[in-house]
C-alpha cells in the first residue's frame, strides 16, 4: 500500500530516536536495526525501510503501521519482530557515541 507522506512521517516518529545521531535523519527500528528517514521505501540500501502493519486483518491506520528495517519483518500469528538485521556496535566502547551508523546480520 502506498502512504502519504504525513502517514509517513508519523510512523517514522515511532522508531526510536537516538541523541548521539540525528533523530530527524536516524533511527532504530523495533530490531535495533538503523533506519535513516530518507531511505524510505528503498529495498536497496542499508538503511532502507518500510512501513508494516502487525495487525491480522486490522486495517492501515496508525495504531496498527511500524517501522521496519526493509529485511526485518513481523509475524502478525506470534506478535514479534522478526529480525534478520541490527545495529553493529562492534568496537564501539559502551560510553561513546556511533560516529556512523551500521547494520550486521542479527
Amino acid at each position: 500500500m502506498a502512504f502519504n507522506d504525513e502517514t509517513i512521517e508519523r510512523v517514522w516518529e515511532k522508531a526510536r530516536g537516538m541523541t548521539e545521531l540525528g533523530p530527524e535523519l536516524w533511527r532504530l527500528d523495533e530490531c535495533g536495526a538503523w533506519i535513516r528517514r530518507d531511505h524510505y521505501g528503498s529495498e536497496h540500501s542499508e538503511f532502507g525501510w518500510k512501513i508494516e502493519n502487525v495487525s491480522p486483518g486490522g486495517p492501515d491506520v496508525l495504531e496498527n503501521l511500524r517501522p521496519l528495517h526493509r529485511a526485518n519483518g513481523f509475524d502478525r500469528a506470534t506478535g514479534r519482530a522478526r529480525c534478520h538485521v541490527k545495529a553493529d556496535r562492534t568496537g564501539v566502547p559502551v560510553m561513546e557515541h556511533i560516529r556512523e551508523p551500521r547494520n550486521r546480520p542479527a
